[in-house]
């Protein structure tokens, strides 16, 4: 990561205080995000690492999930966006991929070092998106990073026409999904054959809550009807990290210990649903995709790869 200020966190900060302030109404500053950046040592409960398996569907045992550090990541993340110098709006923010990467795995009960920071924008067909970068190190070096990119929906910026079209899943307290947001597109969805894992899944009303008491994300879209209405939402949608990390808990038999996934969020998954998972074998690991059941609505599409170790 490149030079910039950097602040160093005590614990991981709560997301509710978070949440309450990104809604707040205040001025906006203009231009780019802040240049800054959050770090925090911070060691997994184990209580919430196996409470956040069972949700998400993954093995409980001795290794963290792929995707748990982005728990821990993500109010970083947020205390970011809620700086009185972000220049976007958490409402409405939508987010439209996700990347993970692990040079190896990671112990549930080990210390690491988190590292997030915004980066910059980019040129986008339907507005401006950003990423936000984490890392995860170790006395050694990093061990894990992700980037998420989010889009603020408002006039196409400058070179941007040629944007692929994408979906994606909503972000802050109060985003709204935008099916014709373009998003990055790591893989296109496993239609090379016949897959060579299909599955269907419930995915039952409370699963936004049950994520929510995993991680500690009680944006109140994933909760209930009743909280997502205000925002737009005629029912609550699941978590879009909850659809990328069940997608990938499908395939933990064939996790490399060295692995990159990746995902571009297409539309969110209402609550209760009924999906589809499919997979199948490419690039040296698998292309996957979670449709609705009759295949008419894509949700999420991705791509995981072995990574370089070192």
């Amino acid at each position: 990561m490149s030079t910039v200020p950097v602040r160093e966190l005590r614990s991981v900060p709560r997301l509710a205080p978070l949440y309450a302030r990104a809604v707040r109404p205040r001025r906006r500053a203009s231009g780019p995000p802040p240049r800054a950046e959050l770090l925090v040592t911070a060691r997994p409960d184990a209580r919430h690492v196996r409470r956040y398996a069972r949700v998400c569907g993954f093995a409980e045992g001795p290794w963290l999930p792929l995707t748990y550090p982005h728990v821990v990541a993500f109010p970083l993340s947020m205390a970011l966006m809620a700086r009185r110098d972000f220049p976007y709006p958490l409402l409405g923010l939508v987010h439209v991929a996700n990347r993970v990467e692990r040079v190896r795995p990671l112990e549930a009960t080990e210390a690491l070092t988190y590292r997030v920071r915004l980066g910059d924008t980019v040129p986008h067909r339907r507005g401006t998106a950003f990423e936000v970068l984490a890392e995860a190190a170790d006395p050694t070096g990093v061990v894990w990073r992700s980037a998420s990119t989010y889009l603020h929906r408002g006039r196409p910026t400058d070179g941007a026409s040629g944007a692929p079209s994408g979906g994606g899943a909503a972000a802050g307290p109060a985003a709204h999904h935008d099916a014709a947001a373009a998003g990055p597109d790591p893989a296109p969805g496993p239609d090379e054959g016949a897959p060579d894992r299909d599955e269907r899944w419930r995915v039952p009303a409370g699963t936004g809550r049950a994520y929510a008491s995993a991680t500690g994300d009680r944006n109140p879209i994933h909760l209930h009807p009743l909280t997502a209405r205000p925002f737009g939402f005629p029912r609550a949608i699941v978590h879009g990290m909850w659809s990328k990390a069940r997608c990938l808990a499908a395939l933990e038999d064939v996790l490399p210990p060295a692995c990159r996934a990746e995902v571009s969020f297409r539309a969110p998954v209402p609550l209760p649903a009924h999906v589809r998972f499919t997979a199948v074998r490419a690039a040296g690991g698998h292309r996957f995709a979670l449709h609705s059941p009759d295949g008419d609505r894509e949700h999420l599409r991705g791509l995981l790869t072995p990574a370089d170790p070192g």
